[in-house]
C-alpha cells in the first residue's frame, strides 16, 4: 500500500488523527529517538511514502521564536562521545551531523532528554528550538531517500517551567499546523 504523505508526530496529545485530510495518515511514534527511528523506519517500508511530514513540540532556545515553526535544520543536541567526534556527531559514521529538509528557517536540536536550563551549547549552534525525535525521522528518511519536512509547535522556553508550560500547550499547536498543512496541498 502506498501512502502519499505520512504525518509523524510523538503522541496523540499533540495531534489528533482524526483530523488529517484525505491521503493524509498520521502515524504516532512515541517520544525518544528511538521510538521515532523505528517507528519511522517501519512507516516507510510499509507504506512507501513521497513525504514525510513531522509534527510536533517543542522548546525554544532562540527566545525570538514563537508559534508554529518550519524546520530547515537539525542536529543531534546529545551526541556525547568527545573525544571520537565533536558533540552533536555520531563517531566512526558516515552518516551527516545534520539533515536538511530544504524548507524553513528554524534550527532544531534534538535530543533524549526534556530541556529545562540554557545549554551554551545550543546557543553557539545557533539552534532555535529543542525537540526528542525529529533528528532520528530525518535520519531514517535520508537512509531510504525518503523527502521530509518539520514543523515545531513552542510549547515552552525551556527553562525550570517546562514540563508545567508543554503540558499546558501541547495540544495547541494542532490547529495551526492543520491549517499550514492546507496551504501545502496535498496533492
Amino acid at each position: 500500500m502506498t501512502t502519499k504523505i505520512l504525518i509523524l508526530t510523538a503522541l496523540a496529545s499533540e495531534l489528533n488523527a482524526n483530523q488529517a485530510p484525505h491521503g493524509v495518515q498520521v502515524i504516532y511514534t512515541g517520544v525518544g529517538k528511538i521510538n521515532a527511528a523505528s517507528t519511522t523506519t517501519a512507516a516507510i517500508l510499509q507504506h512507501q511514502p513521497q513525504l514525510i511530514i513531522n509534527f510536533g513540540t517543542a522548546g525554544k532556545t532562540n527566545p525570538a521564536r514563537h508559534g508554529l515553526l518550519e524546520i530547515a535544520e537539525v542536529i543531534q543536541r546529545d551526541m556525547l562521545a568527545m573525544p571520537l567526534a565533536a558533540r552533536g556527531v555520531t563517531p566512526l559514521s558516515e552518516e551527516p551531523a545534520s539533515y536538511h529538509s530544504g524548507h524553513g528557517d528554524a534550527r532544531c536540536g534534538t535530543g533524549d532528554s526534556f530541556v529545562t536550563a540554557v545549554d551554551d551549547w545550543l546557543v553557539q549552534q545557533g539552534v532555535d528550538v529543542v525537540d526528542m525525535e525529529l533528528f532520528a525521522i530525518a535520519h531514517a528518511c535520508h537512509r531510504y531517500h525518503v523527502p521530509w519536512r518539520a514543523f515545531k509547535y513552542i510549547t515552552d522556553a525551556a527553562d525550570e517551567e517546562a514540563a508545567e508550560h508543554w503540558n499546558d500547550n501541547v495540544h495547541r499547536g494542532a490547529e495551526l499546523f492543520w491549517s499550514q498543512l492546507a496551504q501545502l496541498g496535498t496533492d
